[in-house]
C-alpha cells in the first residue's frame, strides 16, 4: 500500500516574525505551531515575497519590538532559506496574480496576499498557516487555510 506524501504547507510572513521575537503578540502560538509542522513530514514554503516583507518589518519599529539590526536580520533570512523551500516570483506566478485579479475584482494593498496565494497555486501548495485568517478568507475555496491556534 503506497503512503499518500503529506500536504506541503506555505508559511504566511506574520508566522515568521511571531515565532522571531519573543516580545510578539502569539510569539508562543506561532512559535509552537512552526515547531509542530516543522516536526511533520509536510513540506514547508516560503517564497521571496515572504522574505522580503520578514526583511522589511524586522528592520522598522514595531508596537513589540524595536528594529533588528541589518547583521541579524540576515542571520535570520539566510536560517529561513535554509529551513524552508523558497518559491521564486516567476511568470507561473504573476499568471495566477492576473487570474485571481480578474476572479475576486482585488485591488491595492489586497494584492500583497493575492501574490501568496498565486504563489501557492502555482507551485501547487495547498494549505497556508496564517494568522490573519480574515485576508486571506475570500481564497478559501482554493485553499486550506490553517491557523497558528489550530496547525494540522
Amino acid at each position: 500500500m503506497a503512503m499518500m506524501a503529506a500536504e506541503p504547507l506555505f508559511i504566511d510572513t506574520n508566522i515568521l516574525i511571531y515565532a522571531n521575537v519573543a516580545s510578539a503578540p502569539f510569539h508562543q502560538q506561532a512559535f509552537d505551531a512552526l515547531t509542530l509542522v516543522q516536526q511533520s513530514e509536510r513540506p514547508l514554503w516560503i517564497s521571496r515575497q515572504v522574505l522580503r516583507e520578514f526583511i522589511s518589518a524586522r528592520t522598522r519599529p514595531q508596537t513589540f519590538a524595536k528594529p533588528s539590526t541589518p547583521e541579524v536580520v540576515i542571520e535570520r533570512v539566510r536560517y529561513l532559506e535554509e529551513q524552508f523551500q523558497v518559491a521564486d516570483d516567476n511568470s507561473l506566478v504573476t499568471e495566477q496574480l492576473i487570474k485571481l485579479l480578474a476572479d475576486f475584482k482585488i485591488g491595492g494593498k489586497q494584492v500583497h496576499d493575492a501574490n501568496i496565494v498565486a504563489t501557492m497555486l502555482a507551485y501547487d501548495i495547498p494549505c497556508l498557516l496564517t494568522h490573519n485568517i480574515k485576508d486571506f478568507k475570500r481564497f478559501e475555496k482554493i485553499i486550506r487555510i490553517e491557523s497558528i491556534d489550530n496547525p494540522k
